[in-house]
């Protein structure tokens, strides 16, 4: 497995390097001075060229290209211009409020879209099934800023019971355990429609597995010797079902963040989702390159270890 790990490392080198040199070029070539966005538009001719030469910006896009990437390997991500401050400090920093969001909400789509799973199964084609199947289908087709924006409007505005936005009350300045909970108060809305965003496909892949289970053999036997339907569903046929599953959550990260980014900027959510849009809109190129940089590498690695965890599952997979 070691092996078969860092060949796939290996593999994926190219393919992250692609993606960077994709992002820069694209990136760079889109309408919008970033000078012109942090000056302002009252400088004369002679301030904007020091501005660039002083970023080097005066440079053709190709030689910047080499020595993005080149800084890139020696792990130099660019100055932010709009921060004033190394692009991977200010991503650092707002790297914990959305993985503070994008861990439950994973964690909560898993079990939840899961469990719909078994009890649609568990009676498939009967009325709760086809009930379960178009929540499923509402929840993935319905956009994440539309259900974010109708928690908000509800929960918010009309019960008033969960805060508006932000990560904390300052008008409060909590500290200790009650920091905790004025955290965990405000991130219910967000985390939640990430997790309905995300819940979806997964119950619906997990389903159909769970169904095409029940005509397997095994599965045949255990009914014939008295398990109930459902038992034999969770303690058997599941595991088998995980497989899909994993596949559909590792493919989902890329989703994830992007949904992070809409979600964040309902929410006013201070992670990464929104300093990626704030950042696109300054033309702050080094915060931008650096996070699709990371959302390239986060999804490369999420396929790894789906690959991996395919042998914990499947005791058949075999590493070679």
């Amino acid at each position: 497995m070691v092996r078969y790990g860092l060949r796939r490392v290996a593999q994926a080198v190219p393919l992250v390097l692609g993606a960077v040199v994709i992002t820069f070029v694209l990136i760079h070539l889109a309408p919008g001075d970033p000078i012109v966005a942090l000056a302002g538009e009252d400088g004369d001719a002679e301030y904007y060229a020091r501005m660039r030469e002083r970023f080097g910006l005066d440079k053709s896009i190709w030689a910047r290209l080499v020595i993005y990437v080149g800084a890139v390997f020696s792990g130099d991500l660019g100055f932010s211009y709009r921060n004033s401050r190394p692009a991977v400090d200010v991503i650092l920093e707002h790297l914990p409020a959305t993985m503070l969001l994008l861990v439950p909400a994973v964690v909560i789509a898993g079990l939840v879209g899961t469990g719909l799973a078994l009890i649609a199964a568990s009676r498939p084609h009967g009325k709760l099934d086809a009930l379960l199947s178009s929540v499923a289908i509402s929840g993935q087709v319905i956009p994440v800023f539309w259900s974010a924006q109708l928690l908000l409007l509800l929960f918010s505005v009309r019960l008033g019971i969960l805060p508006v936005q932000g990560m904390t009350d300052v008008r409060a300045n909590p500290s200790g355990w009650a920091a905790v909970w004025d955290t965990s108060r405000h991130m219910v809305l967000p985390v939640t429609a990430l997790a309905i965003q995300f819940m979806a496909p997964i119950a619906r892949v997990a389903r159909s597995r769970l169904i095409e289970e029940l005509s397997e053999p095994y599965i045949v036997t255990a009914r014939a010797k008295g398990v109930s339907r459902f038992t034999v569903l969770r303690r058997h046929a599941l595991r088998n079902a995980m497989l899909s599953v994993i596949t559909v959550v590792g493919a989902q990260v890329g989703f994830m963040l992007s949904g992070a980014v809409l979600t964040e900027t309902v929410f006013a959510w201070p992670g990464l989702g929104r300093l990626l849009l704030t950042s696109m809109l300054a033309r702050d190129y080094a915060i931008i390159t650096s996070m699709f940089l990371m959302i390239s590498i986060a999804i490369v690695g999420s396929n790894l270890v789906v690959d991996l965890l395919y042998a914990r599952f499947d005791p058949r997979v075999r590493y070679e």
